[in-house]
């Protein structure tokens, strides 16, 4: 794993250097949309929806739209002149019983490791944690955004739960939910008796994505019946623009041949001008140098621009191996 952050943990006068890893990834498999006939990949191009021209990406800026139909405008210096954290602390604000903490607040997971010289403080906030059956409320910076989180404890391992602020969790307003319902006591033993016979503990290795499994199976199939085929390489690499989602790389494969394409071309151009070199003198020598100046500059790489058509996840469906 690649650390993506690094700090230190800070609660009382103890402090815990760290590293950050990503604790899960995406197992989805991803389709991009392409041309039937022909193979070849579906881009979308930034248009205007009022003058209808494509956009260059200098040209645009983060809008706002009010409830009263105005827009609102940010610039790049607006966005800059924000407040942002840029802190490397994990200040502990306080510690709260593990069981008052909604799961609804939790986001994203992230493991700790500790610096060689930490290893004493980690396991001494980790076994802390654990002894006590709390975690620790904190608010750390990532990616210049502050935002709140939880440690709390996997194993041996100290985890940081992002979560979401308050506000960003809905309530359930449902009408139907105040409706006054009688319920027999005899169909409320019949539901615990159920809820008690297919009682068990929990073991997530129990559950298996056959429909991922599925969906690898189907592609394999294709593959090996001779339904694969070649993935057609665009005619002309400079009119495909690129965006954030293309690959790096094929820009960097591309621009390799591009590089390739323009130092074979200034060799044949200085070949013919040494052939022709006797005979043209001290200009020609002179314009020789100054085409083999133009002639060496390397073509852009592909610049990240364009939308590649969304990549849609297949949908997924969990179900439990049979015992």
């Amino acid at each position: 794993m690649r650390a993506m952050w690094s700090g230190a943990v800070s609660f009382g006068l103890v402090s815990v250097p760290i590293k950050l890893y990503s604790a899960t990834t995406n197992h989805d498999i991803r389709f991009h949309q392409v041309h039937g006939a022909d193979g070849g990949r579906i881009r979308y191009k930034r248009t205007c929806t009022v003058c209808g021209e494509e956009v260059d990406y200098a040209d645009i800026v983060k809008g706002y739209e009010t409830e009263d139909g105005e827009l609102i405008t940010l610039t790049e210096s607006d966005l800059e002149s924000l407040p942002t954290a840029t802190g490397h602390e994990i200040d502990v604000i306080e510690f709260v019983p593990a069981e008052q903490i909604d799961p609804l607040l939790f986001d994203k997971s992230y493991y700790l490791e500790p610096e060689a010289k930490a290893a004493k403080p980690y396991a001494l906030l980790r076994e802390a944690l654990k002894e006590t059956d709390r975690m620790a409320v904190v608010k750390v910076a990532l990616r210049q955004r502050e935002t709140l989180a939880l440690l709390r404890v996997k194993e041996k391992a100290i985890v940081l739960q992002t979560m979401l602020w308050p506000d960003e969790v809905r309530e359930p307003d449902f009408d139907i939910l105040d409706t006054d319902v009688e319920l027999r006591p005899q169909e409320l033993q019949m539901a615990a008796s159920l809820i008690e016979s297919l009682g068990a503990d929990f073991d997530p290795t129990e559950f298996h994505d056959e429909y991922r499994d599925a969906v690898e199976e189907l592609i394999e199939k294709k593959r090996s019946t001779g339904e694969a085929r070649p993935a057609p390489v665009a005619q002309k690499a400079e009119e495909d623009e690129g965006d954030s989602m293309t690959d790096l790389l094929t820009a960097l494969q591309r621009s390799v041949e591009a590089a390739k394409d323009g130092a074979a071309a200034e060799s044949g151009g200085s070949r013919r001008r040494r052939a022709a070199g006797s005979s043209s003198g001290s200009e020609e020598s002179a314009s020789g140098g100054a085409a083999k100046k133009s002639s060496t500059r390397k073509p852009a790489a592909k610049k990240s621009g364009d939308d590649d058509a969304e990549e849609k996840p297949a949908p997924r469906r969990r179900t439990r191996k049979p015992a």
